[in-house]
């Protein structure tokens, strides 16, 4: 791959080689990691080898040095085996939509935003805001975001469900305690062929102004795209792009993620019956709270996960509740 990308004629086609270098990228960093222990493994031999002649102490201590580092590194691959689902090396659409509150949940849904922002920043993934509706006083009564980077949907898949905040309101003049929530929904970044039946008669397609910001070229023409799924109910919107044509073919992958989802969801429902869990994976249920007030602490309901470092966490550090996740899935 890296050989063709420098042939002469490799960006005629900008979208398909932008689309091969991601993967390239995504390749490079699956081989790289295992070469370079593979490499330090048997340089670490070689030393041992020599300071079991010499009986040298100092290169018995560096040895051991650097078998504690090829420890760690093994620990980081065993944390790559546990993304094994089919789509879990796929990138991302992440969506926040504000939950009932009014302002309260605007802006909450806002400081989500920018945690996963941060998060991806982390990460150097890339992102970028595929739709946007700004809140009537503050924050944001959705957004979705395509977050590209190595395994984006098998990281974040463990973040969809409800998010609920406690803190003091800076929007109440009497200074009380609130309480806010809002929904985290992932899908996969399908492949365009993939197979996810969508017939016309199941979905109607409605266009309007583009809202926020944008200068000149903002709420001149309709080219934000609404789609409505119409024997689910399910409704995917898109407006990051001028052209109506790309919003529509954005907002159409966006469905059939969501609609694979919804199939995939049944599934693990089935099998939850068959393991006698309750309540664990329906749609809705709070998953996490972070709570600024009366004490600091962010805590993941399922697996018990917490830490009183809310501002860490708001600024993106969110791995560790991921970890968390991820350990008990793969458990199960």
């Amino acid at each position: 791959m890296e050989e063709e990308a420098q042939q002469p004629g490799f960006w005629a086609n900008p979208d398909a080689a932008q689309l091969k270098m991601h993967r390239m990228k995504r390749l490079k960093s699956e081989v790289e990691p295992l070469t370079q222990l593979e490499q330090r493994h048997e340089e670490a031999s070689l030393l041992l080898e020599l300071a079991a002649e010499e009986g040298d102490e100092n290169s018995i201590k560096e040895v051991r040095a650097e078998i504690s580092e090829l420890e760690a590194g093994l620990e980081k691959l065993r944390f790559r085996l546990m993304f094994n689902g089919p789509h879990d090396d796929k990138n991302a659409f992440l969506s926040i939509h504000a939950g009932a509150g009014g302002t309260e949940s605007c802006d909450w849904a806002v400081m989500l935003l920018r945690m996963y922002q941060r998060w991806v920043e982390r990460h150097k993934f890339e992102s970028r805001m595929v739709d946007h509706l700004p809140g009537d006083a503050a924050g944001i009564k959705r957004a979705t975001l395509n977050i590209i980077g190595p395994r984006a949907y098998g990281h974040l898949k463990s973040e969809i469900g409800v998010h609920r905040l406690v803190r003091i309101s800076p929007f109440d003049s009497g200074a009380r305690r609130h309480t806010s929530f809002a929904s985290v929904d992932v899908v996969p970044e399908l492949d365009d062929d993939y197979a996810v039946e969508l017939k016309d008669e199941d979905i109607r397609i409605d266009t309007y102004h583009s809202s926020g910001a944008g200068g000149q070229h903002v709420n001149v023409t309709d080219s934000a795209v609404r789609i409505t799924h119409l024997p689910t109910g399910v409704v995917v919107s898109c407006q990051n792009e001028r052209s109506q044509h790309k919003n529509r073919a954005t907002a159409i992958k966006i469905l059939k993620a969501r609609l694979y989802r919804l199939e995939e969801k049944k599934r693990e429902q089935e099998l939850q019956k068959l393991y006698g869990e309750k309540g664990e994976i329906a749609w809705g249920n709070q998953i996490r709270s972070y709570v600024l007030q009366p004490y600091q602490m962010v805590k993941d309901h399922r697996t018990g996960c917490q830490t009183g470092n809310t501002e860490a966490v708001l600024n993106g550090d969110i791995d560790p509740f991921i970890l968390a996740y991820l350990e008990k899935k793969m458990k199960k």
